[in-house]
């Protein structure tokens, strides 16, 4: 893990996953990060990356769940994707860069970089790592993928990041956090954990040693409470919101 000491704002924040969505406000859109900052709280958002290698604000490798258009999100470019409707609603995908100039650091900003086993996830990392220089808010990069956070431990170290643990969910890194080394070869300043797998005793040991955790996603009042009690900040939708 990295031995420096995480910065205070990360815990002070309660943050809003994928931006504050609700009917008609669709998640990662610049609709909902405005609402999220409106509400006081951090944004969480997606990074996945164009064709022509731009850090666009979206979850999925598949555009059918969210826009009215079809195909792998990655074989489009950033113009290409940001014609696209978000849910039926006049929001679109829109790069990272457009967040960037919404939020203007009046909120911090949690920027989850998507991966996948064999995916060149190093390429993301390179342009969201670019777009966010001389970006003078508040914010901190993660992602399941340890490869991820160990290029950032390599080439862009004084930015804030952070593993997502689970041990849960299969995406491809179910448990990826436990692995031998793991943890060490991608140095992270914080961990975020999938609230299912709380309390454990390696969070506990974690939060002992002084190193912040997170925890997602936090969708009801019960696993609200659970939360409180094991993590230091919470990323939350819907019924789990305050």
């Amino acid at each position: 893990m990295s031995n420096r000491q995480a910065p205070d704002w990360l815990t002070k924040w309660e943050y809003a996953h994928r931006g504050l969505h609700s009917p008609g406000v669709p998640e990662n859109s610049l609709a909902a990060a405005k609402a999220a900052v409106a509400a006081g709280m951090g944004v969480e958002c997606d990074i996945q990356r164009s064709l022509d290698k731009q850090p666009m604000v979206f979850h999925d490798w598949d555009l059918g769940r969210l826009t009215d258009g079809a195909g792998l999100t990655e074989v489009f470019t950033a113009e290409e994707l940001e014609k696209l409707h978000l849910q039926e609603t006049d929001e679109h995908p829109v790069r990272l860069s457009q967040l960037l100039a919404e939020v203007a650091g009046k909120v911090p900003l949690l920027i989850e970089i998507k991966s996948r086993p064999e995916y060149d996830v190093e390429r993301t990392c390179a342009c969201t790592a670019e777009m966010l220089e001389g970006y003078a808010g508040d914010y901190a990069v993660m992602s399941f993928d340890p490869r991820a956070c160990a290029w950032f431990a390599v080439n862009a170290p004084d930015i804030v990041r952070g593993l997502v643990c689970t041990d849960t969910l299969d995406i491809g890194f179910l448990g990826a956090w436990r692995a031998p080394g793991a943890i060490e070869a991608a140095a992270p300043d914080f961990l975020a954990m999938d609230v299912r797998d709380l309390p454990s005793a390696f969070t506990s040991l974690w939060r002992e040693s002084g190193k912040p955790l997170l925890s997602w996603t936090i969708r009801s009042a019960e696993l609200r409470e659970l939360a409180l009690r094991e993590v230091d900040a919470l990323i939350a939708e819907g019924e789990g919101l305050a």
